[in-house]
């Protein structure tokens, strides 16, 4: 089966989503099942991961009650605090659920650049894996020094790296990512995302073309096997004019240069990662 392995859904609220700004009008009404099901059925995908996009439990309730409702959810990414004491009981709480399989908290926002280090979040983390839960990455590309030291303290953890690290599009792969995405693919138990390419790009000029260097890169440092294609839909509206052309983008790129690799990256490296059923 093929997998979208990362996009989000929402009931709109400026509220709760105060990321969404005014100059994101494309994002600010709601985004359901209903909206998702019509594009991957075009596109042949069978099923999809949905992840968190506010840091909410009651968000990740939510997700949860759409995967009772709509069989092409395989899956659920939440928020817990992982920074709180009674992580592990929270942890606990969703074991009734074998949809919910895994965390993310959105460090890219978060003020202190070295988030991933503090003592109070590595031990949430830590406690994941233990209860067979799997964590994404979401970070900025000049975030993946840390990473790399993050990546040493939780040896175990099974991680995925969201948008390929989000390094910056225009002018090609910079030193610093390439270094660093190549490090952090050293570490096994580390996969990676093939998702949230075209909003790092100039969101009104960019080139399928454009993106190929890093993806020529992520194969040859994770191989097929630890990648996984993600539309990062609805989100990708602000540079793509349709879902469509998001996942085409990876998907071309696939049948030019690596036609062997398109099983794995359209799903089976998805459905081994988050052990979908």
């Amino acid at each position: 089966m093929r997998i979208d392995a990362h996009q989000h859904f929402w009931e709109y609220d400026p509220v709760a989503y105060p990321w969404i700004s005014e100059a994101m009008p494309k994002l600010r009404k709601d985004h359901l099942p209903t909206d998702l099901s019509p594009l991957l059925k075009e596109e042949g995908i069978g099923g999809c991961v949905a992840v968190q996009a506010r840091q909410s439990p009651e968000e990740t309730d939510f997700l949860l009650h759409l995967t009772q409702q709509y069989a092409f959810i395989k899956g659920v990414v939440g928020w817990i605090d992982l920074q709180a004491p009674d992580v592990a009981q929270t942890l606990g709480h969703y074991q009734s659920n074998p949809l919910l399989k895994g965390i993310r908290h959105i460090v890219q926002d978060e003020p202190d650049d070295e988030f991933l280090l503090r003592p109070d979040f590595l031990r949430g983390v830590q406690k994941l894996g233990q209860q067979g839960y799997t964590y994404d990455i979401l970070v900025f590309e000049r975030h993946l020094p840390v990473v790399l030291k993050f990546l040493d303290a939780c040896p175990d953890q099974p991680f995925v790296l969201d948008h390929l690290g989000k390094p910056t599009i225009e002018g090609g792969p910079s030193p610093l990512w390439k270094d660093h995405i190549r490090s952090i693919a050293a570490h096994p138990n580390v996969y990676c995302k093939l998702s949230g390419l075209v909003t790092e790009a100039d969101w009104n000029n960019w080139q399928r073309e454009d993106f190929y260097p890093f993806l020529d890169i992520a194969m040859e440092a994770f191989g097929p096997e630890r990648l996984m294609i993600g539309s990062d839909w609805p989100v990708c509206l602000l540079a793509a004019d349709s879902y469509h052309e998001t996942v085409n983008v990876v998907q071309m790129y696939l049948q030019q240069y690596a036609p062997e690799a398109q099983p794995a990256i359209l799903g089976a490296t998805a459905t081994q990662f988050y052990q979908l059923n």
